[in-house]
């Protein structure tokens, strides 16, 4: 498997760890048409975009819970979010995030696939 980390300034000169997995899939392998699956990515909540106003709050018993859990044994199941023109988008995953959040931890584990405009203006819909 293939691992790297990338290592970004910010804006406010401090820095941010990016690490991705490959997943098992390993470049150049299978046909050329096959398009590449999603890879997993540490990335910093703050560039992570939530789009979509919930219409209900997330449930506090959930979220106190993930709380729980993420400081025992960290995070399981990564958040899934679409990447466009390198912009991250966030549309599951709520009450994992907003448990980050809470906890204070400057970045998630998120399962990131790439995506075109029209596939954001699908999930907008």
């Amino acid at each position: 498997m293939a691992n790297f980390v990338l290592r970004i300034p910010t804006s406010n000169l401090r820095s941010f760890s990016i690490s991705a997995s490959t997943n098992g899939a390993v470049p150049g392998t299978g046909s050329g048409s096959q398009k590449p699956g999603p890879v997993i990515l540490e990335l910093p909540l703050d560039k992570i975009r939530r789009p979509l106003m919930r219409t209900r709050a997330n449930d506090p018993n959930k979220v106190q819970d993930l709380m729980d859990s993420i400081k025992q044994i960290g995070l399981q199941v990564p958040i899934d979010v679409l990447e466009v023109d390198g912009v991250y988008y966030g549309f599951s995953g709520c009450h994992r995030y907003e448990a980050h959040q809470r906890l204070g931890l400057p970045t998630i584990r998120c399962k990131v696939r790439r995506g075109t405009k029209e596939t954001l203006r699908h999930h907008l819909r």
